[in-house]
């Protein structure tokens, strides 16, 4: 009896041991295996890993409830986790990147929408998005798409992401330290580390152990060893040539050719989209400014113009005009830029003034004679026919006159000398063109430059006063009159 006693007693001992033990084995064993795929220590699939991750259809992914966050890669400092481009993805639904163990880097970019306020300078339409790429979600009526990133600090926190006032996330850039691949697109850099610090003595022999920004730990192999670094896995050993896994996501310090492969192959189907959205987001900071001033100038140009249906040539025309302003077709340069002769579509000769690019009072002068042309009608006036607003340029389009100007003939230039009668004549006509501005117009008009290079005579000598540049209108608001010298200095020439 006493020894049937003793023989039971030692088999519930021997049972509570075995069950004890196995508990013990399967709280402590990772399983790490995912199809074709292998995971270091502490990364598994299994409630024994400290970073447990889901293994479906092969794949690896981050646990989520609000869908698939594919990993592409694991390294010994990172996850790298495919985040393609989709429109109005809310906020929510990244949750599953932040956790206790992991979060995105500051190396990371994050194109968001729907924000109260611009990040990193520029706007992207959605509405480009859809027109040029199929993405999911979007379409004409989609939110801009900005840039925000995190420049202190080591990672980016869910708060920051909802700091930024938007309500949807885009996708995102990776600018990794990697040298084999340093930029990735439609990807997140995610930092690793386990709770815990370095003094609780978890790294194996032959492994350091990195503090990661206050929240926990790392373990590493050193030069020359290969394994997770960790007491709990594989430790670290000498490092061989056979030692390398193909299907080993984690770079252990080889497997490189394997791993660019796995991680190319998955982002080139997406690099296209964000980079060209970069490549814009580029291209609209460096012009942004310029065509902002460009649409200035010609809206106050169409204003200036009032009713008078100026027309508006384009600047192709105007280069095959002048024969791309060819020196045979230059007619002089005065203060303000040179004067060219062309013919336009309607094969009519016309003076093409076109004006210094770098003039800062370039602007001023062609919104100034557009005003001041279109204005006044009178026969001894040159007549504004056009303009051109076109790649930084400012041009006027005149009538052409075909005997230049009264400089050219007074100092013999153009002939050997004008009779008294047409002298005469011009003199006179000159003299009802300013009478005519000063005093059968309202408000009066100074030309204040009234000299023989801005006389100008057509076919039959007859004169027209030419470049209202120096103009100024005399409104009758004005409480004086400034009686500065304008214009050119000097005497004019003798009629």
């Amino acid at each position: 009896m006493f020894i049937l006693r003793h023989h039971t007693n030692l088999a519930i001992v021997l049972t509570i041991f075995i069950a004890c033990t196995t508990r013990a084995q399967n709280l402590t064993t990772c399983n790490g295996k995912c199809g074709e795929h292998t995971l270091q220590f502490p990364f598994g699939f299994s409630q024994g890993c400290p970073i447990q991750l889901d293994c479906s259809n092969d794949q690896v992914q981050l646990r989520s409830e609000f869908g698939e966050f594919l990993v592409q890669n694991v390294t010994n400092s990172n996850i790298f986790v495919n985040l393609p481009a989709k429109c109005n993805r809310t906020m929510e639904s990244i949750q599953p990147i932040f956790t206790e163990n992991f979060a995105p880097t500051i190396n990371n970019s994050f194109l968001v929408q729907d924000c109260r306020e611009v990040f990193g300078g520029c706007v992207i339409p959605a509405s480009f998005v859809s027109n040029q790429i199929d993405v999911e979600n979007c379409s004409n009526k989609s939110a801009n798409i900005s840039c925000f990133s995190k420049q202190d600090e080591v990672f980016v926190t869910y708060a920051d992401l909802n700091g930024t006032k938007c309500k949807y996330l885009f996708s995102a850039v990776s600018f990794g330290q990697s040298k084999e691949i340093p930029l990735q697109f439609q990807v997140v850099e995610l930092g690793w580390w386990l709770p815990g610090q370095c003094d609780d003595h978890q790294c194996s022999n032959n492994a350091t152990c990195t503090t990661v920004d206050r929240v926990g730990f790392r373990c590493q192999c050193i030069e020359g060893f290969t394994g997770d670094g960790f007491k709990n896995g594989i430790g670290c050993r000498k490092a061989s040539a056979s030692s390398c896994s193909a299907s080993t996501l984690t770079s252990g310090g080889c497997g490189k050719a394997t791993k660019i492969g796995v991680v190319v192959g998955v982002i080139t189907t997406g690099a296209l989209v964000v980079a060209g959205l970069f490549l814009l987001c580029y291209c609209a900071r460096r012009r942004s400014t310029w065509l902002r001033k460009h649409t200035m100038v010609k809206r106050q140009l169409r204003e200036a113009a009032g009713n008078s249906s100026v027309p508006f040539y384009p600047y192709k025309e105007i280069e095959k005009a002048t024969n791309f302003f060819s020196e045979k077709h230059r007619l002089g340069t005065g203060a303000f830029g040179t004067v060219y002769a062309g013919k336009l579509h309607n094969d009519e000769w016309v003076a093409i003034k076109k004006l210094r690019q770098r003039d800062t009072n370039s602007a001023d002068q062609v919104m100034n004679e557009i005003r001041l042309l279109s204005s006044v009608s009178h026969p001894n006036l040159v007549r504004l026919l056009g303009c051109c607003i076109e790649k930084g340029e400012h041009i006027l389009v005149y009538e052409f006159m075909q005997n230049g100007t009264l400089s050219q003939h007074l100092q013999r230039e153009r002939s050997k000398g004008l009779p008294w009668t047409i002298r005469l004549t011009i003199a006179t006509e000159t003299a009802n063109a300013i009478a005519y501005l000063h005093s059968a117009i309202h408000p009066p008009i100074y030309h204040r430059d009234i000299k023989s290079t801005n006389i100008l005579l057509d076919y039959g000598f007859k004169s027209k006063i030419a470049d209202f540049g120096l103009s100024r209108l005399a409104l009758t608001e004005t409480s004086h009159i400034s009686t500065a010298p304008q214009g050119t200095p000097g005497l004019g020439e003798v009629l």
